[in-house]
């Protein structure tokens, strides 16, 4: 499996009610886009510190890199990053695959 994970840090001033607009729209995304294999995601609850600012993390997965590439053009996922973005202070994302 292809993992995509992606982490946000919000603008301050971004209000909650749009932070949860923006984690409802993202959560939606697993029944419109077929080639979402596996999908998870949560709010940092470390004890360490060492967020960085980042808050909110999810891990987006696929069966193979076709899938993946056909997620990132996907009209749902463009319209989530339209959302999204204006209210982004920080984003990481990385891929991998996923091995025991």
């Amino acid at each position: 499996m292809l993992r995509h994970v992606v982490m946000f840090g919000w603008k301050p001033e971004v209000p909650a009610e749009r932070i949860r607009e923006i984690e409802d729209a993202l959560r939606s995304l697993p029944a419109k886009i077929p080639q979402i294999a596996a999908f998870e995601w949560g709010t940092d609850v470390s004890v360490q510190g060492l967020s960085r600012g980042f808050t909110h993390c999810f891990v987006i997965s696929f069966a193979s890199e076709a899938d993946r590439d056909a997620y990132q053009v996907h009209p749902e996922h463009q319209a989530f990053l339209a959302l999204s973005r204006p209210n982004v202070a920080q984003l990481l994302t990385f891929d991998y695959f996923a091995t025991a």
